[in-house]
């Protein structure tokens, strides 16, 4: 049976151990939620004074799209974040590593408890076979441990309706559903791992000179659990293996 509930979800707020005391939200963090809001009420609400037929042509419009700037680029590759260490969220304990991942039968599991509304457009958009990076995230070494692939595209997520689950959302129904998720398999370990540091330095050399992971959303979304990568970006971090940190 898979494990309940254990990715990371409404975008990993940040690469290093949170305090157990609940604190206040940031002047961004607020920002981002009335964003996410705001998106949401966009993707639900037809414009205003539109006739019926200009209404199903809004309607078929945003079924097919994906999201933002993003949905006019095809992703085939992507980044998962999950944490590696206990941490209780509602009394249960959000703890899911690549080891754990490697335990589950045939090393496959379902990626749920995804809650942020661009991550989740991210994950409907991948499709079977695809690989990812699987990101140890808010923990005391974050970074890039293994790939895994999707061997099941998106379908409803479960704990969306479970009030047990620390993941549940009250406002969505099992007729329309907010959220979904994908199923993921192990496919293999890194040959070595690849630190959020040493990631972030290649970016920053690039961002100042010109090179693959200038414009990486771990770096300028790093708040999103689920990332689509750029061919040139996961075939750099890929090459990365290979050299001696």
């Amino acid at each position: 049976m898979p494990w309940p509930s254990r990715k990371r979800d409404k975008g990993a707020a940040a690469d290093k151990k949170e305090p157990a005391a609940k604190v206040a939200k940031t002047e961004e963090e607020e920002e981002e939620e009335a964003s996410e809001k705001e998106e949401e009420e966009k993707s639900t609400k037809p414009p205003a004074g539109g006739s019926k037929s200009g209404w199903k042509n809004w309607k078929k419009t945003k079924e097919s799209d994906s999201g933002g700037e993003e949905s006019k680029i095809t992703y085939c590759h992507w980044l998962l974040k999950s944490e590696p260490e206990s941490r209780l969220e509602k009394g249960v304990d959000v703890k899911f590593s690549i080891d754990d991942l490697k335990a589950q039968p045939n090393q496959t599991t379902f990626w749920d408890g995804v809650r942020n509304y661009q991550a989740r457009n991210f994950l409907r958009a991948m499709k079977l076979g695809q690989q990812a990076f699987f990101y140890h995230s808010n923990c005391k070494e974050p970074g890039i441990v293994g790939i895994v692939k999707v061997v099941k595209e998106a379908y409803p997520d479960h704990t969306q309706f479970d009030e047990k689950d620390p993941h549940y959302d009250a406002t969505s129904r099992k007729e329309n559903p907010k959220w979904s998720m994908v199923d993921v398999q192990f496919v293999r370990m890194t040959k070595r791992f690849l630190p959020l540091a040493e990631l972030k330095a290649h970016h920053l050399a690039h961002r100042a000179g010109g090179g693959p992971l200038k414009d990486m959303m771990l770096f300028t979304r790093q708040r999103l659990s689920i990332q689509p990568l750029t061919p040139e970006e996961f075939d750099f971090v890929l090459s990365l293996e290979e050299e001696k940190p």
